[in-house]
């Protein structure tokens, strides 16, 4: 066991949530994280309402330890989407896209934790003051949709000053940056990259296989310049989007071209056309394992690197 305030908060063995990836974050996935110790997430992204009730219910039948949902805020059945949640009662939610204040207390009252994704102090601060039980603060090193700083900086310059606990997310993607996220002051981190390459991924295996091969210089945002940025794999959908981007195509032919890659990378196999969401950290990433083992070896990675900063001081 490895006690942090997370861990107290969600009653969990270790300090690990499970990123919610659109499309590959379901009832097999999100069980296997909670059964190893950690906290699995379903992600709802591009879900109708009926099949995240069903996952839920799947990974009940699956784990009996804690596991939470992640909602899109700007989702059109969000309302539909939280009465589901409520009614389920998972053990806690983790929400962004949107201002997550007015959802606090419907959520609250039916025993659910709320952690909102965080990309500043000043937001920081006021979901903090308005009831958050946690944050997940996610620098653009992260695969997927991105804000604009780095992990390290919202670190620096969010941590010190909240007393609620910190997810640290982007960027993490073996027991070295979980150690480092801890030695910084967080709670406990965020993971997504990392749960792509298990046994238990529902990732289609040219995805996966991409990702293995892949070197740190071969992701790619798309959308940085509109507010929208995305991380993933270099290919010929983010070629052809950036030289769109760049020649300043209007947003409708840009969503036109987005629309649908997630999914046709995730689960067709289509590693060029489709996109292929994952984060910078990409060269420790080169292994399918089964989530308990990817769990176990974070773990003792994360003791090791512990253990061993000590020799760093000299007297």
């Amino acid at each position: 066991m490895m006690k942090t305030k997370l861990t107290e908060l969600l009653a969990i063995k270790y300090p690990i949530i499970q990123g919610a990836m659109a499309w590959v974050s379901e009832s097999v996935l999100t069980s296997a994280v909670s059964n190893a110790g950690g906290a699995g997430v379903i992600a709802t992204g591009g879900r109708e309402v009926s099949w995240v009730g069903e996952e839920i219910k799947k990974t009940k039948e699956l784990t009996n330890r804690p596991f939470g949902v992640n909602m899109m805020l700007k989702d059109k059945h969000i309302d539909e989407l939280i009465e589901v949640i409520c009614e389920e009662k998972v053990a806690f939610v983790t929400m962004g896209a949107g201002n997550p204040i007015p959802y606090f207390d419907r959520l609250k009252s039916a025993g659910i934790k709320v952690i909102p994704v965080i990309p500043n102090v000043k937001l920081a601060k006021r979901v903090e003051e308005n009831g958050a039980d946690a944050i997940v603060i996610e620098g653009m090193e992260a695969g997927g949709h991105i804000g604009v700083l780095t992990t390290m900086a919202l670190m620096t310059n969010i941590i010190p000053r909240v007393k609620i606990p910190v997810i640290a997310a982007g960027g993490i993607s073996d027991g070295r940056g979980v150690a480092a996220a801890l030695v910084m002051g967080a709670a406990g981190v965020q993971m997504g990259s990392r749960f792509l390459l298990t046994t238990e991924c529902q990732a289609h295996q040219k995805m996966k296989d991409s990702i293995i091969k892949a070197t740190d210089t071969d992701s790619e945002v798309t959308g940085f310049s509109r507010g929208h940025a995305v991380r993933g794999l270099r290919n010929k959908f983010t070629q052809e989007y950036l030289e769109q981007e760049r020649s300043g195509a209007v947003q409708e032919i840009l969503d036109k071209l987005a629309t649908g890659t997630n999914r046709l990378g995730a689960l067709v196999g289509d590693i060029e056309n489709g996109s292929v969401q994952v984060g910078q950290s990409l060269n420790v990433l080169n292994e399918i394992k089964s989530v308990s083992e990817v769990v176990e070896e974070l773990i003792e990675q994360t003791k090791t690197a512990l253990n061993t900063a000590s020799v760093l001081l000299v007297e």
